[in-house]
């Protein structure tokens, strides 16, 4: 078992694809914190994004392997330009 956390090592890379603006697939994610029809809010490996648009639905996540899938209309990627410790929501509410 090690070995496997060492291959992962500390953090996930991260890549963003959009295909037609209507399918996005990002990776090196580490939390959803928040998400409705019109924004979904993540933690990556590169700090925060926000995904914004229109008719948004999470078609795949798996935050074991880090990948997300967001399909709807996308009109803007935001990152928020810093790197938040791991936790995220959770860590706020109960103690951040």
């Amino acid at each position: 078992m090690a070995f496997d956390q060492e291959r992962m090592g500390p953090e996930l890379s991260h890549r963003v694809v959009l295909e037609d603006r209507s399918r996005l697939t990002v990776s090196g994610v580490e939390e959803v914190e928040r998400f409705d029809e019109n924004t979904v809010v993540l933690s990556t490996a590169q700090g925060g994004l926000e995904i914004q648009g229109e008719g948004l639905h999470i078609e795949k996540l798996s935050l074991d392997g880090g990948d997300l899938q967001v399909e709807g209309t996308v009109t803007a990627l935001l990152y928020d330009g810093e790197r938040e410790s791991r936790g995220g929501l959770f860590s706020r509410l109960l103690g951040g």
